[in-house]
């Protein structure tokens, strides 16, 4: 016992496990991703829906979408954006890992009869001779990447954008780094039983690494009949550092807001989204 608790508090290298389809392919984890996506009064999943009408509103104004428009949403969940473009004409693909998600997303598109393409992928390994007017990556996702990750995303979305095409994403900021403790905790049946619909003990350890402004989530789910680790990883940026990273990928910065829905932007934000360009 003493040796697994040596490895349930162990700090890894940073992303040095990747572990995303424990919450997006894992048939118990998905139907549970999936309701909070859908509960529309809270910010977990996915925003409120006061929050993504005004920012849907937002995005048709200063992309200036309409039915000649091609937008490929990555993330897309139970198609909570991608239903909205798709009512405003835009031509829309929607790439998620979820088949539970997507499940939900196709069924809403046949009953508002709209033609959405959706296809269930890790988006690191989506691949389509389709190219599109805009890109998004909404809640954040850009942060669970890995620099090597990052780094094959913006090629990808670099090569799947129509020339002076735009990327429109989200990141937490430096802020919301430095409001983060580390701690360590356990509980029996961890967020009402999200990860298993049996008992099991969850042990949750909040490591920061400073010099990379990267934060850890890491559950130990033990249950009796099996152990499992989940990895959530997620990295902050300055306005610098993600301009760099645009930047070094064939990028064009062209503003910055405080969330997307265009707010202004706020230095002491926990959030900020920005807009880019290709060259």
């Amino acid at each position: 016992m003493f040796n697994e608790l040596i490895e349930i508090n162990t700090r890894p290298e940073p992303f040095q496990f990747y572990t995303a389809d424990e919450l997006w392919a894992n048939e118990h984890t998905s139907k549970q991703m999936l309701g909070y996506h859908l509960n529309e009064d809270i910010n977990v999943s996915s925003r409120n829906k006061n929050f993504i009408e005004r920012s849907v509103e937002w995005i048709i104004s200063h992309f200036g979408v309409n039915e000649k428009t091609n937008i490929a949403d990555f993330g897309c969940g139970p198609g909570l954006y991608t239903t909205r473009f798709a009512e405003r004409g835009a031509t829309v693909a929607g790439i998620d890992f979820s088949e539970n998600s997507l499940k939900y997303a196709k069924q809403v598109a046949k009953q508002k009869e709209l033609k959405v393409d959706y296809i269930q992928a890790n988006y690191l390994d989506f691949e389509t001779t389709h190219r599109f007017d805009l890109i998004t990556m909404i809640m954040c996702d850009f942060c669970a990447l890995s620099p090597k990750q990052r780094k094959i995303m913006l090629s990808k979305f670099s090569s799947l954008l129509k020339p002076g095409g735009y990327v429109l994403l989200d990141v937490y900021s430096l802020n919301n780094f430095n409001k983060k403790e580390e701690s360590a905790t356990y509980e029996l049946n961890q967020l009402n039983r999200f990860w298993s619909p049996d008992n099991y003990y969850c042990f949750v350890n909040s490591f920061k690494y400073d010099k990379e402004k990267v934060t850890l989530d890491k559950y130990t789910i033990i249950e009796a009949s099996q152990t499992r680790i989940v990895y959530n990883w997620l990295q902050h940026f300055s306005k610098e550092s993600l301009t760099a990273e645009l930047e070094k990928n064939g990028f064009e910065v062209e503003s910055f807001h405080s969330n997307v829905a265009g707010e202004p932007f706020n230095s002491e934000s926990s959030e900020f989204a920005l807009v880019a360009r290709k060259l």
